[in-house]
């Protein structure tokens, strides 16, 4: 992509580095630097190094982890750009020459490298540089003659985004696609398989516009209370938020099995909006719409997250959420839920009582509290929980 004039991140070029040669390039680019597998992504194996010291403990340690992620423990190097913002562009390219991008989605959101909050267009860049970034990530897909729907993915300094460089190609939809395709108006999917399927795109560059704004937020089997930790379970009960600007794209049924084999992401809960304030407010509800028992989820965190000041103005980064993240967790279950839940456990509770063979119930043995010619008495009951002290409520039925 160098050769094709697409700005590229300066970094080690080749691949089977040495550990020697490794850190002869690191110093040569210059401290911090990102030490990256060349055989996958995800974050795993990923590793900032800021000390020229510790290049050869953390080559080592990166080696590793990309060997039992991936089976391969090649390595590269790039140079660190702090507080930078992650973009990338769509493309689709077809097998008769046509290539057109579909503007770009912000994915600067991130926890542990895991985008966990993706948006379209970015509040970032202006028409001019995402025309720009646009044509970089077309000429991008047509230096190594690329067919099929793909993601370019550029790192952009927050403060001068005209600089922004090339990072890797995803060959493939990436998770957040229905973002592009509620602002574009195109089925991705459908689009992937006709362009496998030899057909023509239909549409040139000019023909591509972008209507709204639309954000995307991954629900996970993690418990942020407990430090993100992988969850699982069985989905006892479910709803998932649809309409009004919403959509779940969800692999969850109530019954299911949570385990612990495959990526902890459960759903995608995306809205879209006329403009970014609506789009926002729009999956804020959503989330809290959103009900999962039985396997704690970070669909709370997600909220929260969105409510936070930097991301309602769209000042991010994709250090952003772990600076942030321990004021987005809350400190245990507020009080008046489990006295919420304590009264809606004796509203469903069936009341004992006497009946004779046609049903008639004795209002004598019916246990409200009712009395006689007087006040009904309160009633206290205990809602006990695992853990923790009983919870009291203190009823007192309506006068009959």
């Amino acid at each position: 992509v160098a050769a094709a004039g697409v700005p590229v991140v300066p970094g080690s070029s080749g691949s089977g580095l040495t550990d020697a040669q490794l850190v002869d390039a690191a110093r040569a680019i210059g401290m911090p630097v990102l030490l990256k597998p060349s055989a996958g992504g995800g974050g795993k194996g990923m590793r900032l190094v800021r000390d020229a010291a510790l290049l050869g403990d953390e080559i080592a340690a990166a080696r590793r982890e990309a060997r039992s992620s991936f089976g391969d423990d090649t390595l590269l190097v790039e140079r660190w750009i702090d507080r930078p913002r992650h973009i990338e562009i769509q493309v689709l390219a077809d097998a008769h020459g046509n290539v057109v991008h579909l503007g770009e989605r912000e994915c600067s959101l991130q926890r542990r490298h895991q985008k966990i909050i993706e948006e379209a267009p970015s509040v970032l860049l202006d028409e001019e540089t995402r025309a720009a970034m646009g044509e970089a990530a077309v000429q991008a897909a047509r230096s190594c003659g690329y067919v099929g729907a793909g993601t370019v993915e550029f790192i952009v300094p927050g403060n001068d985004p005209a600089s922004y460089y090339f990072m890797e190609m995803n060959t493939r939809l990436q998770v957040e696609h229905p973002v592009t395709e509620l602002i574009t108006g195109l089925d991705l999917v459908e689009w992937q398989l006709r362009v496998a399927a030899g057909e023509q795109l239909p549409y040139a560059q000019q023909d591509i516009t972008l209507t709204g704004h639309a954000i995307e937020a991954r629900i996970c089997a993690e418990d942020p209370a407990r430090g993100f930790l992988p969850s699982g379970g069985t989905v006892l009960a479910l709803h998932e938020p649809q309409g009004n600007g919403v959509r779940t794209d969800s692999g969850l049924a109530t019954g299911g099995e949570v385990g612990s084999l495959y990526d902890p992401m459960l759903s995608k809960v995306i809205a879209y909006g006329p403009d970014r304030p609506t789009a926002l407010r729009r999956l804020r509800a959503a989330l809290a719409d959103t009900v999962i028992l039985g396997v704690p989820t970070n669909a709370g965190f997600l909220r929260r997250l969105l409510a936070h000041p930097a991301v309602v103005a769209g000042d991010l980064d994709t250090g952003l959420v772990e600076r942030e993240a321990s004021g987005l967790v809350p400190e245990g279950v507020p009080e008046e839920v489990y006295a919420a839940a304590a009264l809606l456990r004796h509203s469903t509770a069936p009341a004992a009582s006497s009946t004779d063979a046609s049903g008639w119930v004795d209002p004598f043995s019916v246990a409200d509290g009712w009395r006689l010619g007087g006040a009904p008495a309160r009633t206290v009951l205990d809602f006990r929980l695992p853990g923790r002290d009983p919870v009291q409520v203190s009823l007192r039925s309506e006068e009959r």
